[in-house]
């Protein structure tokens, strides 16, 4: 029997429109679901955000976020708001027995995760975490291959997120590049992205060397209503006080070494995200601007005709027959997006946590902690 579950999104922007949306498709792709999300209310401080959540269809749509949380049908929030606000929301959600959406990073750095994870856990409920780019079909076979033997020992890592949006002096100062606002720059808003893709193929990273740096350091103030890729032409500048760009060097355990880098500032690269896993026997390489192939290396008996083979994901690959129907007919962010939504509804129908939630988070919180700390000390650091 299907059972309805009753949906707030507290924050109408890009990433509220996007989980909206993932709610909507989902049962277009898993119409086996067993679960039938009612999109009941959505908060923003913007009327014409307001009005957009009411045409896309939320029942009722309010300025104040309690709203969401104080209303008895709605089971389960999504928290898409700036990183300042994630902890008070997060935590009121939760103590009052709401199963949690939430966008990475979960607040403006560890202590703030921390204190999400706590409550999650005295509140027994299901959590979920941004981390998307776990649910890439080709992300999903790397997985599974390296699981599986595959490529044999993993003996060298890369993680990269090199984004474009910031690399003119002229992008908006918006709330990203404020530390009271974001906290962490790069760190929190990429470089999470990387360390959780580093952690959910090849393990825990365990010590590391990091180093940060802020390469536009003021920036032209932005506007009540534009995003972090917004331009503005203006004289009143703002201070830029987190970072631009960070990278580490970093010890997994078993002594599996790596390096991960993550920047807004970048020339030439637009959103690539990308990883590369090298083991004793093979090797295999992803990345988000090509989100639909794999490339894949094996070494051959002789040393004859070795190289990179291009894999397309295709039917044959998790979750990928239920958006299209054969290789080549690409998959998009936002079909993502709706397996990430599929995952979390179905842990919520199951009443068990799945992955990613707010303890992988946290996981995270505490590599970017650590190379925020290196950075500070000049030393390698333990993640603690």
């Amino acid at each position: 029997m299907e059972r309805t579950i009753g949906i707030g999104v507290i924050g109408m922007g890009w990433m509220g429109r996007v989980h909206a949306s993932s709610y909507r498709r989902v049962l277009e792709h898993f119409p086996d679901l067993g679960v039938r999300p009612r999109l009941l209310m959505a908060a923003d401080v913007s009327e014409d955000r307001r009005r957009h959540a009411e045409r896309v269809g939320f029942e009722t749509t309010t300025d104040d976020w309690r709203r969401v949380i104080e209303d008895p049908e709605v089971e389960v929030v999504n928290v898409t708001l700036p990183n300042a606000m994630h902890r008070e929301v997060a935590v009121a959600a939760l103590e009052a027995g709401k199963h949690l959406w939430i966008e990475k990073p979960v607040g403006r750095g560890l202590e703030d995760t921390a204190a999400v994870a706590a409550a999650a856990r005295r509140a027994g409920v299901v959590t979920g975490v941004g981390f998307c780019y776990r649910f890439a079909p080709a992300v999903q076979h790397a997985r599974a291959l390296i699981g599986a033997g595959e490529i044999g020992d993993v003996t060298h890592y890369r993680g990269v997120f090199l984004a474009d949006y910031a690399n003119r002096p002229d992008a908006a100062a918006s709330w990203r590049f404020s530390r009271e606002q974001a906290g962490s720059g790069a760190l929190g808003d990429l470089m999470a992205h990387v360390v959780d893709m580093t952690h959910h193929l090849v393990g825990p990273i365990e010590r590391l060397s990091g180093r940060t740096a802020t390469m536009i350091p003021r920036r032209p103030r932005a506007s009540a209503e534009g995003t972090h890729f917004s331009r503005v032409q203006s004289d009143d500048l703002v201070e830029v006080d987190n970072e631009d760009w960070a990278a580490a060097l970093f010890e997994l355990g078993g002594g599996t070494v790596g390096s991960m880098e993550a920047s807004r500032v970048i020339v030439g690269p637009r959103v690539q995200m990308r990883f590369e896993v090298h083991g004793t026997r093979g090797a295999l390489t992803w990345e988000l601007e090509r989100m639909n192939e794999l490339e894949r290396f094996q070494l051959s008996e002789d040393g004859g005709d070795e190289g990179y083979t291009t894999i397309l994901a295709g039917a044959q690959h998790p979750d990928f027959a239920a958006f299209q129907p054969g290789a080549g007919v690409p998959m998009g962010y936002d079909d993502l997006r709706v397996l990430e939504a599929r995952g979390f509804l179905a842990a919520v129908r199951d009443g068990r946590q799945g992955e990613p939630g707010v303890e992988d988070m946290l996981d995270c919180a505490r590599v970017l902690d650590a190379i925020e700390r290196s950075a500070g000390s000049g030393a390698w650091e333990a993640v603690r």
